[in-house]
């Protein structure tokens, strides 16, 4: 299976493409990220083209697809793409160790999916930009053919403005 289209953009817009170098992360300085969160021998002040940035991507996804094909077959689609998400926000063995797998592999799709919302802290602080992201995760790997899942983002994307503004 691979990562579908609407896969890769919910991934994209999520991430954003950023296509000079900078630091992504707050707990692991020195660490510059670039493209559309690419960590791989990315230096300070190194500029990409949008082509490098959609190459350095495509090139990402790779392992995470090969690793889930191998370790979980017969996901459908919305599965996939929604562990695909989770896999390159969180890395692999995030999810190789998670709960959520274990709930999977054991047939357990409901429970699998109620464990991503679990995955929203950063520094031990919950991030509203992880509680959107795990939550849409989880309604795509739900998803049932029926919505689409732009429709889905749309609502994550109203909802994470109704959050702000309530703070």
């Amino acid at each position: 299976m691979k990562l579908s289209k609407q896969g890769a953009d919910f991934i994209k817009s999520f991430e954003g493409c950023r296509l000079e170098a900078y630091h992504g992360a707050a707990d692991r300085p020195g660490l510059y990220t670039i493209g559309y969160g690419h960590t791989g021998k990315v230096q300070k002040g190194q500029k990409i083209t949008q082509a490098e940035a959609d190459k350095l991507f495509s090139n990402d996804i790779a392992p995470i697809e090969r690793q889930l094909n191998a370790d979980t077959p017969h996901l459908t689609q919305g599965e996939f793409d929604a562990l695909c998400s989770f896999c390159f926000n969180l890395g692999v063995r995030a999810y190789m160790g998670s709960t959520l797998r274990r709930k999977l592999k054991a047939g357990d799709r409901l429970g699998a999916a109620e464990e991503f919302p679990k995955w929203c802290r950063a520094n031990g602080k919950v991030v509203a930009g992880l509680q959107r992201r795990r939550n849409a995760e989880r309604a795509m790997f739900l998803q049932s053919g029926f919505v689409d899942l732009t429709v889905i983002m749309v609502i994550f994307i109203v909802m994470g403005f109704v959050m702000l503004v309530n703070l």
